[in-house]
């Protein structure tokens, strides 16, 4: 099921897109609604990301992919906010993957890049997505924010510790991630299984991804922990 409702933005075709991926159900946070409707400082925690998109000076329109039946509250959220770079809103698929590929029927063959970014990551400013969009003049098709992992790392069969992992060249990936909007329609044009965010799709098909520094406070709400861990850095900053 797909559906498409316009509220009116105002996005510019060849410039840079953004896709808000809000199509989540989050079970672990255990709550009657979608992850993108969780309370984050008493508003929709989609609100944060949104809001924060629709006011960089970087991104000219955005495309949302909300969560089946929600699509409406989603298009109110936007209007609430007068977030008027906000073209459309899709109905997310069963996936995050398919969700993305949802959102980019919305965007025009003109657009030239594309950033992607979870809602479930509602911290997200302008110096980031400086960052990740710098590398695509350089000759990257792709660009993903990073962290160094500070654990050890194990690999594990059958609850069994079988090997201790190097983490010399591993990194913890964030979004946004940025393209270059031809690369990603062509990685999204392929099988989509075991795809854990669009950069592996685009390394898949051979692109050239760039990696840059992350953010530490870019945190991923997946547990009610990891909410007021948010709501606690929302407050401080």
């Amino acid at each position: 099921m797909r559906e498409t409702s316009r509220p009116g933005g105002a996005g510019e075709a060849g410039a840079t897109w953004a896709v808000l991926v809000a199509a989540g159900a989050g079970e672990r946070l255990e709550i009657d609604r979608p992850k993108a409707f969780a309370s984050l400082g008493g508003r929709p925690l989609l609100a944060e990301s949104l809001e924060r998109l629709d006011r960089s000076p970087w991104i000219d329109a955005i495309v949302v992919a909300a969560p089946v039946g929600w699509e409406e509250p989603a298009i109110l959220l936007a209007e609430e906010l007068a977030a008027t770079k906000v073209v459309s809103c899709v109905t997310g698929g069963a996936t995050r993957a398919d969700s993305v590929r949802e959102a980019l029927e919305d965007v025009p063959d003109d657009a030239l890049v594309l950033l992607v970014h979870d809602a479930a990551r509602p911290l997200v400013d302008d110096a980031v997505i400086e960052r990740v969009l710098a590398p695509l003049a350089e000759g990257f098709v792709g660009v993903v924010p990073v962290l160094p992992i500070p654990d050890t790392v194990k690999r594990v069969d059958n609850g069994v510790v079988v090997e201790t992992v190097s983490r010399d060249d591993l990194v913890g990936a964030q979004t946004p991630q940025a393209f270059l909007a031809s690369a990603l329609r062509r990685a999204f044009g392929g099988d989509l299984s075991g795809a854990t965010d669009c950069s592996s799709l685009v390394e898949r098909v051979g692109g050239r991804v760039a990696a840059v520094e992350g953010e530490p406070t870019l945190l991923k709400v997946t547990t009610a922990a990891d909410l007021a861990l948010v709501e606690v850095l929302l407050a401080s900053s």
